[in-house]
């Protein structure tokens, strides 16, 4: 299992959180999705999975949920 955390600007709410981790989960091999908000600053969503998803997927889930990647850790 790999662990990536991206940050993430622009969410404010409990639904900001839902549509991001819905986003997120549909991924392959995607098997969970913490958000950490921080409602108006950069939020933290740490996604847990088989393979290290490409930057770029994580980059179009995101834009699909409405907001914008700040920063991407890969670990």
């Amino acid at each position: 299992m790999t662990t990536t955390q991206i940050q993430i600007d622009g969410m404010t709410c409990g639904h900001c959180v839902a549509s991001v981790t819905e986003e997120l989960s549909e991924l392959p091999g995607v098997s969970d999705v913490q958000v950490d908000l921080v409602a108006g600053g950069t939020s933290t969503a740490t996604i847990t999975s088989e393979g290290q998803p490409a930057p770029e997927d994580l980059e179009a889930a995101v834009k699909e949920a409405g907001y914008s990647i700040a920063g991407l850790t890969l670990a």
